[in-house]
């Protein structure tokens, strides 16, 4: 049993395979969790349910606080599939259960799944008394699809904030204060910077409306990860700041090479950058995953980009790196374009015009032909020193 406060329990399930979340896009290295949370009250009300196959040990789960079938309420915050995919199963157990969502939830669960149950479309401001609790509804459109909402608990206050202040980590432990505190801060982090990202100014907006409404919160409850407990007031604070793209002196080089020698390139980067008291960090995409990337490039003032040419263009992975990038709608960023080629460039020119397409400031280029010379080491260096005077 897990006890988060009085009379409310986390019931979800924890994912500890799940490797590939979103597609292929986010790499789940420490698993996940599927959140559900119970409220024990005269109408018990169960809030998100979880991913199919899942199905057993949600019941169990339950069935440690009370039976299923006693449940009267099922709020449903969210549509994607990790957290509804056992509606089906969960409204035949729950068959005298009441179930609310949004007006765009409703329409998707219509498409998802064949239900033979009501859907009471609830608003912002809409209310359910359980007995001894109330819950509040707070639509958060785009938070991050249109259908998404929050769910209010005045009594206990907790807030239950659906993909907001998720993290993707498999744990048994309830609170996030539990966890060792630089890797629950990554996976906070790194969950915003690959779902939330590109949906920055519609958070900010959202959550200072939801600062507006003057609710006293002990405790974020997150449809994935940990409980927030007595860090609420940090993690509201830090996604503030990342719904703001605020940087760092940061430079994050991301390369793709085919016989060595754009690689030879990235590190004269990196070493120019260094000694211009720039901290960079360098990956081979085709060595780490998009996930944590995103996790780099959030608060990174520098984006540099570089690859071979092969066919006059650059590379597949790179190419699709910032497709993927391109996507995040980074903002405010500075870039560099490089790589080297043979018989003809090409490469080095569509990375800059990509980096530019999406709004990021292409400061300078550098190419080699082949493998880099002196005079290309040090074209790679003047560009990184452009790139470092810029950014001051």
């Amino acid at each position: 049993m897990k006890q988060i406060t009085s009379s409310v329990y986390s019931v979800g399930v924890i994912d500890w395979n799940i490797r590939n979340f979103h597609g292929n896009t986010f790499i789940t290295k420490n698993g996940a969790t599927y959140n559900s949370y119970l409220i024990n009250d005269k109408e018990p009300a169960l809030i998100d349910v979880v991913h199919k196959g899942f199905e057993e040990e949600f019941i169990k789960n339950i069935r440690e606080i009370i039976e299923p079938e006693k449940i009267v309420h099922v709020i449903l915050n969210h549509l994607e599939p990790d957290h509804s995919g056992s509606i089906e199963y969960m409204a035949k157990v729950c068959k005298n259960a009441k179930f609310y969502g949004t007006a765009k939830l409703k329409e998707g669960l219509e498409k998802y799944y064949n239900l033979d149950i009501q859907i009471n479309v609830v608003k912002t401001g809409d209310k359910i008394n359980l007995g001894d609790n109330t819950l509040t509804f707070v639509e958060v459109p785009m938070v991050h699809w249109p259908d998404s909402m929050m769910t209010y608990c005045a009594e206990k206050k907790v807030l239950f904030s659906n993909d907001g202040f998720g993290q993707h980590i498999a744990t048994t432990k309830i609170f996030a204060d539990e966890i060792e505190q630089g890797l629950i801060d990554k996976a906070a982090k790194k969950y915003y910077a690959n779902i939330l990202w590109p949906l920055g100014t519609m958070i900010e907006r959202k959550i200072n409306d939801i600062l507006k409404m003057n609710l006293a919160v002990d405790y974020i409850a997150p449809s994935h990860g940990p409980v927030w407990r007595k860090n609420v007031n940090d993690i509201i604070e830090k996604y503030l700041t990342w719904t703001k793209n605020s940087v760092a002196n940061k430079a994050v080089i991301v390369y793709e090479t085919m016989w060595g020698s754009t690689e030879i390139m990235a590190r004269e980067i990196v070493r120019a950058l260094s000694e211009k008291n720039i901290e960079a960090k360098m990956f081979d995409v085709a060595k780490t995953d998009f996930a944590e990337l995103a996790y780099e490039m959030l608060d990174a003032k520098a984006f540099v980009i570089g690859s071979s040419t092969h066919d006059n263009e650059m590379l597949a992975y790179i190419a699709g790196f910032l497709h993927f990038l391109k996507g995040m709608k980074p903002k405010n960023r500075l870039g560099l374009a490089f790589g080297s080629y043979g018989w003809a460039g090409g490469a080095v020119k569509e990375i800059a015009e990509k980096l530019s397409s999406f709004g990021v400031e292409v400061v300078a280029q550098a190419g080699a032909k082949f493998k880099p010379n002196e005079a290309e080491l040090k074209a790679c260096r003047d560009a990184a020193f452009a790139l470092a005077e810029k950014m001051k």
